[in-house]
């Protein structure tokens, strides 16, 4: 099993660092993912990430307040819309479009309902 957390742990950090480029990939989430895989694959791991001066504090931020940046916010909302909009251009089928639409309706409110970090406050 170590093994399988450890290749989940690789594959959402290497998701999640190609968010830091590509405008269209969502980081944040995909961080949290890796350090949750890490936690049980290879505490060491887990502690480089946790403590990383530039992907630590989402993750500390949702491990300790259940927080979101407004930018992780704003940047998940955008790629879900572009994502909608790619399938109405790639003229996908309406059943797939309105199941598409339900679900990222179902994350986006996830997403706005919750806190901000404390710390973005200060």
């Amino acid at each position: 099993m170590r093994i399988l957390w450890l290749a989940l742990g690789y594959v959402a950090l290497l998701l999640g660092l190609a968010g830091v480029v590509l405008p269209l990939v969502p980081t944040t989430p995909f961080l949290i993912l890796s350090a949750f895989a890490f936690s049980k694959g290879s505490p060491r791991l887990e502690r480089w990430l946790v403590d990383h001066p530039r992907f630590g504090p989402p993750i500390r931020d949702w491990r300790e307040e259940r927080a979101l940046s407004r930018r992780a916010k704003w940047l998940a909302s955008i790629v879900m819309a572009v994502t909608l909009v790619g399938g109405i251009l790639a003229r996908l089928s309406t059943t797939i479009l309105l199941v598409q639409a339900v679900i990222f309706c179902a994350v986006a409110l996830f997403l706005w309902t919750r806190p901000e970090p404390l710390r973005s406050a200060r």
